[in-house]
């Protein structure tokens, strides 16, 4: 029988490279603590009428890239694997009654999503997100909140050459005025487009700013530019976001032409974008949603939120640092069967105590166990053999240094918090 290998669009995370995913998730939990937000998880797939209503039938991603079926139900039900965390996270909003406690909901996730795209580096059919959402706020301070956390995690990570790009789509009724615009500049130049650009006149047109297509940018260049068509409510919220991002030292530059891919975006919009990505450049993409809530069946409730791809994040990562090794404290090497049980019993008692142990099975002779010790990176060796087993002693031996000492196994569980501190110093 043929080997079966991953679908295409998917790829295994291995153990060399998890720390990098690890990393990220422990410094984004970290920070988004700090920032009273709570975790969500919402499921993997959901009815298929959540996206359309909620993304939009005319985006590329429901017309395009959904992974849509229908279940055993009867009668069957469409369902759709998630696209985008964004839909899923206000759809448990409102079905859990959420907003019953009042306030403001600032609510993060991580998760796979799914889209039928054509794969490249950094974007899988099968990809990661982290995101936040922040729902019951209009206040121009909650754009400004969440870039800087976004902000905030990735320069904690390290990561350089970071540039934020600003717009603002402004709100439904200053997009139809505009979108009229942009329809009436396009038409003439209809037949130069690319198909994709002919077919978004008139089902999507501000999608047309988008398009990678060289003839197509051409002509968008002299576009009408959608911040000419903000009312002054509109104009006001952004004056107010640009402030409050000057306020806290956070530079951007204005791109007229950035509208986002889904149909839900009011107001701001914005992505955080590095140089080090060639063509895939977006790590992080947002903004404001204030009609999403009402559209899915919710009460009228503005929200502001962000998603960072965690696939190119994690291959910045790996061009700025090596992968984040375990930290092993002991590795355990035993022969000979009362000295083998011995062992697992010790690891496990070392391991209740807040130590890193790593027990070697093999059952080969010692000096291969000792080479793998060696390899391990653990600061230390713990070694019991026969004469071990019968003395109910172990034998320490400090990797670095080499020197080695003797002690009853129960005097090596009394030192623990001795041993840590000496561990400490040794790394």
């Amino acid at each position: 029988m043929g080997l079966i290998q991953a679908l295409r669009g998917t790829r295994d995370i291995l153990p060399d490279e998890v720390g990098y995913w690890q990393q990220v998730e422990a410094i984004a939990q970290q920070i988004l603590n700090r920032a009273a937000y709570r975790e969500i998880r919402p499921p993997i797939f959901e009815r298929t009428e959540l996206f359309e209503r909620g993304i939009g039938e005319a985006t590329d991603v429901v017309g395009k890239e959904m992974y849509t079926f229908n279940d055993r139900a009867t009668p069957p039900r469409s369902v759709t694997l998630r696209p985008e965390g964004t839909a899923g996270v206000v759809r448990a909003y409102i079905q859990n009654s959420l907003y019953a406690a009042g306030g403001v909901q600032r609510l993060w996730y991580t998760g796979p999503m799914f889209r039928y795209e054509n794969p490249q580096a950094g974007r899988q059919r099968q990809f990661h997100q982290l995101g936040v959402e922040v729902i019951g706020s209009r206040d121009p301070r909650a754009d400004a909140e969440v870039i800087a956390i976004a902000i905030d995690i990735l320069n904690t990570l390290g990561l350089v050459n970071l540039k934020l790009d600003l717009n603002s789509v402004g709100s439904t009724e200053d997009r139809q005025q505009y979108r009229q615009a942009l329809v009436d500049y396009l038409t003439p130049y209809k037949d130069e487009l690319d198909e994709d650009s002919q077919d978004r006149l008139t089902r999507n047109p501000l999608r047309i700013l988008d398009s990678k297509d060289k003839r197509t940018q051409e002509i968008a260049q002299d576009a009408p530019s959608i911040l000419d068509y903000l009312s002054s409510e509109s104009q006001s919220h952004f004056d107010q976001v640009k402030q409050l991002l000057q306020d806290n030292g956070i530079s951007y530059q204005l791109n007229p032409r950035l509208v986002r891919g889904l149909d839900y975006y009011t107001h701001t919009a914005f992505e955080i974008i590095s140089d080090d990505l060639g063509a895939q450049a977006t790590v992080c993409g947002g903004g404001r949603y204030d009609g999403l809530v009402h559209e899915l069946g919710g009460n009228k409730t503005p929200a502001v939120g962000w998603a960072i791809g965690l696939e190119r994040l994690v291959i910045l990562l790996q061009q700025l640092q090596a992968s984040p090794t375990l930290a092993l404290d002991f590795y355990l090497v035993s022969r000979g069967e009362v000295a083998q049980a011995q062992g697992l019993k010790l690891a496990q008692q070392l391991r209740q105590a807040g130590l890193a142990v790593e027990l070697d099975l093999s059952g080969s002779a010692f000096g291969k166990q000792f080479k793998r010790a060696d390899r391990s990176g653990a600061v230390a060796c713990l070694v019991i053999g026969d004469a071990e087993a019968q003395s109910n002693t172990v034998n320490l031996k400090w990797l670095a240094s080499g020197e080695q000492e003797t002690m009853t196994q129960a005097d090596l569980l009394d030192k623990t918090d001795q041993l840590k501190g000496q561990i400490e110093q040794l790394r």
